[in-house]
Parts: C-alpha cells; structure tokens; sequence
C-alpha cells in the first residue's frame, strides 16, 4: 500500500496545496517525541526536495530543540476529505531564525517581505524521501476555517511583548534541550 519516492511530484504537491492541516514530527536522543499540528497557510513548496514554513510564536519550540540536536524531521499531511490519502515527507530540517538572511529572503518570496504576527523562524525540510500510503482509516472531518486566536493574541503582545514571552518560552525544549532561538 505505501509508496516511496525521492521527489516531491507534481501530484504530491497537488495533494500538499488541497489539504488545510499537516503535523510536524520529531525527536532527539532521550527527549520526548514531539507533534505539532500546524496551518498550510504557511507551508511553502521550494523544489522538488525541499519545502518550508513560517513557525508561528508558540509555548515552546520543541522542533528547533530537535532540529538542532538531530536533524531529522517528518511532516505529514492526511487527506481528511475527499479521497482517502497519507503523504509524508521524510529529511532533515533546519531553522532561519528572525533577522537572518534565509529568514527575510522567505519573507520577501513568499509574504512580500511582511512579517506575519507572531512570527518566530523558518522551518525548512530538505526531503530525502516522500511516502504516500491509502488513508483508509483517517476520519472525515469538515474544515470550518483558521482560528484567529493566535494573532490577536501577537498583536495584543506586541513586538517587545512577544521577544519577552519568547526570550521566557522558546530557549529550551520541554526536555531541556537549546533550540538555538535568538532575537535578531
């Protein structure tokens, strides 16, 4: 039933661009396992071995954390309508953290250079292997739309509100572990 291939095709990024949702996974030697839901909205196709996404202000930064001790990183995308389907992109990541050049020249391709709020870094995948599998027992699900909590949230922060809450949250993993988080 699965299938693996070394590039992301042009139906894989057809199945990537109609979903509304994907999952973060990683890991690092003796931390916990960590898996994040995260929008589309900010998922970015670079080639066809390599996407990236603009990594929102958040209570932690486990991905970073593991990021930098390991590397690897798994995102998965589940069709939750339509036909059944399973897509997982398999590679190492890295960060852009805010104030790099990697970080604005993202900014500048894919937001015309604005900085959407909260935003925090850049998480790119370079993918070594893609695997798609049958879906069969992902559940259907309506999509009623994004949540706008996060953003009001930012912007009542504020720039100097949020580089404290991120300076307090996003220097350790839950584990302990540095994720290398830095203000620019």
């Amino acid at each position: 039933m699965a299938k693996q291939f070394f590039t992301i095709g042009d139906r894989h990024r057809d199945f990537i661009a109609a979903q509304k949702i994907f999952f973060t996974g990683s890991c690092a030697a003796g931390a916990r396992v960590n898996i994040s839901p995260r929008s589309t909205e900010h998922l970015h196709f670079l080639g066809p071995n390599a996407v990236a996404y603009l990594d929102l202000t958040g209570s932690g930064s486990e991905t970073a954390a593991h990021v930098k001790a390991e590397g690897a990183l798994t995102l998965m995308l589940c069709a939750f309508d339509g036909p059944p389907s399973i897509l997982r992109l398999y590679g190492q990541g890295r960060i852009a953290f805010r104030g790099t050049p990697d970080y604005r020249d993202f900014l500048d391709r894919f937001y015309g250079g604005a900085e959407p709020a909260g935003a925090r870094q850049i998480v790119f995948l370079a993918v070594d292997l893609v695997q798609t599998s049958c879906g069969y027992a992902v559940p259907l699900f309506d999509h009623v739309g994004e949540r706008p909590i996060l953003d009001r949230w930012a912007q009542a922060k504020g720039e100097e509100g949020l580089r404290a809450y991120r300076a307090e949250k996003n220097a350790v993993s839950l584990d302990g572990l540095p994720t290398g988080f830095r203000e620019p």
